[in-house]
């Protein structure tokens, strides 16, 4: 989703996620890999905690691409 529609979302909205509490995740600003972190669950929501900020994001992209 980019930033714009998570700005339009509102009270009670449902986003659909393709991994489960625990799982990892990249985190993206724009099209580059920001972060990494994992999927938690808080009370009855769910959240992203970051476990790590890549130094370099645009190094970490291209390394990844290669």
């Amino acid at each position: 989703m980019t930033v714009q529609e998570i700005l339009r979302l509102g009270r009670g909205s449902v986003i659909q996620l393709d991994r489960l509490a625990g799982e990892p995740i990249d985190i993206y600003v724009g099209d580059r890999r920001f972060a990494e972190g994992e999927v938690v669950v808080l009370g009855e929501h769910f959240g992203v905690r970051i476990t790590r900020v890549l130094a370099n994001p645009a190094a970490a992209g291209a390394a990844n691409a290669a």
